[in-house]
């Protein structure tokens, strides 16, 4: 079923979407399912856009793949992410979709990733025609759980998505849509770019109005249509499921596989399963008000991973499918061991453990956000391990499966006014290897909240609670549970610039341990997925960390990261696309001040006598109470520049003491 290319879709005030649609052959009025996203459907997103939406039509529906207003060959400009503009543009869309007379009157939702938030906070917003959604690698809380902060921790991934928006805000229209007019819309929206996205996340280090606008955590009530929330553990967005099933007051169901940052069908690690007939079933049942059993099936249903070998990639993850029929679940125990001199143990004892870690603690961390595209997933922690202060419990009389979310919670003192710990659950072999299970991260001036950040009083004795992210993990008998806790995670997060010196006095951690296989899970089924995008690729995707270097002379080192889309000619569009990018991250080994970020974007579009480049830089800082980026963007026609901008800002930092203060001390 061919689709249509381009559908324009004309909102009140004048601005023209563009469109692309799927139709089924069997004709008539259909339901209609929408993804609504920036990643322009010509080009970008094509490839996705191929393997999903014609499944979905070949199922009976009429499938959407909308542009954002500002992105791709739509009307306006685009600044931020999530915004009412969008939302309202979104709610006009859905009403459009519902107007046209191959609709039935029923819309639902798809997404993941962007389009996942948008989905969660679309169906917060309460569209008439809107009757389910389908939610996959998104998150509930802009704050707390995306890829800005972890936990108030400044995440390097704020940089490296911040870059990747910062180049894909302005690229042009496609001539052969929109005609004579691109020019003067690609130069629109490059001056609309008020300044870089990464920029502005930074200046709101606090969970304040910001980010609770979008982060439907804020008021579940308000989402009523029914949700089927998807995910895997190898993504950085997994809580989300979690949380979604625990709050949402309507039908829910959850999914999370072993995969990372993509669509289930196509997702890897493996095992994938079939995601479009899942999607389809959920869709039957609340748009087409097919019984087709989904109500009676277990709420969530999660790849319980079996513990192997720690390695940078790969292709297929250890495990079997287990169900719970309700979560929060009545088979789950929460288990407690307790920090000790002896290491983790069943009662608790006072301990007096100091930890101040090289700032190259985090080396075998992997990425925030893993894509499976290549070297991306968590090493060997041993080397993390030794610049950290390590408790471990006895070898395990008897394998233990977790499903859920972890906490830790300490007692401590720091030396300095602000500091950030990172928490590592790993898995300890008899041969010493050590495979990290979760983690967590807080910025310490977050103790009492999100709030609001406050520097720390010097020596002063507090309690904090940190949950881990979810996990669902079997750890054989024979090995050893380690917490592992250190002052830095670098590059993950970026580093403060101060060697802060932590005192744990007390603490615990709490399991979310499995009873047994309550119900049975359901039939997956093998992933499956239309014919590909037929496509010349010129240079493969690939994201991940390709080397490290240490220069032992000075104590730097350096993390070199690939972020490829790849470099691809289409033959539908006759478009040639590149998509290449970079990051590089130094730190010095005692020395957190001297950290520096940097990432490298570039965007081309070739197709004939049309020939467009964009290309962005952008290094972050940090200064005694701040951030410091620079940003740079420049703009080619024919290897012309014809735009060309560049930002130095600095924003506070939460908890850092204000300039010239002198920081405080415990009386």
């Amino acid at each position: 079923m061919p689709a249509q290319e381009t559908v324009w879709i004309v909102l009140k005030d004048g601005c023209r979407l563009a469109a692309r649609l799927w139709l089924p052959d069997n004709g008539g009025p259909v339901p209609a399912v929408l993804e609504y996203l920036p990643y322009r459907r010509r080009d970008r997103h094509r490839g996705d856009d191929a393997i999903l939406h014609p499944g979905l039509a070949a199922t009976g529906y009429a499938a959407l793949r909308v542009d954002m207003r500002g992105a791709g060959d739509s009307d306006g400009t685009m600044d931020d992410e999530y915004t009412a503009q969008e939302w309202a543009d979104v709610n006009e869309v859905i009403a459009w979709i519902t107007a046209q007379p191959w609709c039935s009157g029923a819309v639902g939702l798809i997404g993941l990733s962007w389009s996942a938030f948008n989905a969660l906070q679309i169906a917060a917003t309460r569209p008439p025609a809107l009757k389910a959604i389908v939610t996959v690698c998104g998150s509930d809380d802009r704050f707390a759980d995306d890829m800005h902060y972890m936990g108030g921790a400044l995440l390097n991934d704020n940089l490296q998505y911040g870059s990747t928006l910062f180049t894909w805000l302005a690229p042009p229209p496609d001539p052969d849509i929109v005609g004579a007019r691109w020019r003067e819309m690609w130069h629109a929206r490059m001056q609309a770019i008020s300044e870089p996205p990464a920029a502005r996340w930074m200046r709101h280090s606090s969970r304040d109005a910001y980010w609770q606008s979008g982060s439907v955590c804020e008021d579940y009530a308000r989402i009523d249509v029914p949700v089927l929330a998807v995910g895997g553990w190898a993504d950085g967005y997994t809580n989300a499921v979690h949380r979604l099933l625990s709050n949402l007051p309507g039908p829910r169901k959850g999914v999370i596989g072993p995969g990372a940052h993509a669509y289930s069908h196509v997702a890897t690690p493996g095992p994938g399963f079939d995601f479009i007939s899942l999607a389809v079933r959920w869709f039957d049942r609340w748009l087409k008000g097919i019984g087709n059993g989904i109500d009676a099936e277990p709420m969530l249903t999660a790849w319980m991973q079996e513990h192997e070998p720690p390695k940078p990639q790969y292709d297929v993850r250890a495990g079997r499918w287990v169900a719970e029929a309700e979560w929060p679940s009545a088979n789950i125990a929460r288990r407690e061991l307790h920090l000790s001199d002896a290491g983790l143990a069943a009662a608790a004892t006072p301990v007096a453990v100091t930890v101040s870690s090289p700032c190259t603690v985090g080396l075998a961390s992997g990425e925030w956000c893993p894509y499976g595209w290549g070297p991306d997933m968590p090493l060997d922690q041993r080397e993390d391990d030794a610049g950290s202060a390590c408790f471990d419990s006895r070898p395990l009389d008897a394998a233990i499966e977790m499903l859920g979310r972890p906490e830790v919670r300490l007692t401590l003192s720091v030396d300095q006014p602000e500091a950030i710990l990172a928490l590592r659950l790993t898995a300890v072999a008899p041969d010493g290897t050590s495979t990290r299970i979760t983690y967590g991260l807080i910025n310490l001036a977050h103790r009492e909240g999100f709030a609001a950040g406050t520097p720390l009083v010097r020596g002063e004795t507090f309690e904090v609670t940190v949950p881990l992210k979810v996990v669902g993990y079997r750890v054989p008998a024979g090995q050893k549970l380690r917490l592992a806790v250190s002052t830095h995670y670098w590059p993950l997060a970026m580093p403060l610039p101060v060697a802060a010196t932590v005192t744990l006095r007390a603490g615990s951690l709490v399991l979310p341990v499995r009873r047994g296989d309550a119900v049975s899970p359901p039939d997956l089924g093998a992933a499956w997925s239309p014919p590909p995008l037929e496509v010349e690729v010129i240079e493969p995707p690939a994201r991940g960390r390709l080397s490290v270097l240490h220069d032992v002379a000075t104590g730097d080192a350096t993390v070199e990261v690939v972020r490829n889309l790849g470099a691809i000619r289409i033959a539908e569009t006759g478009l040639e696309l590149r998509a290449l990018g970079s990051e590089t991250y130094t730190t010095r080994r005692d020395q957190p001040s001297a950290a520096v970020s940097a990432a490298r974007r570039k965007a081309e579009f070739i197709r004939g006598d049309w020939h467009v480049r964009i290309e962005t830089r952008s290094t972050l800082t940090a200064t005694a109470t701040g951030w410091r980026l620079h940003a740079e963007y420049d703009a080619f026609e024919h290897g012309a520049r014809v735009f060309a901008r560049q930002w130095t800002i600095e924003t506070p930092r939460a908890g850092a003491p204000a300039s010239g203060e002198p920081a405080g001390a415990a009386q």
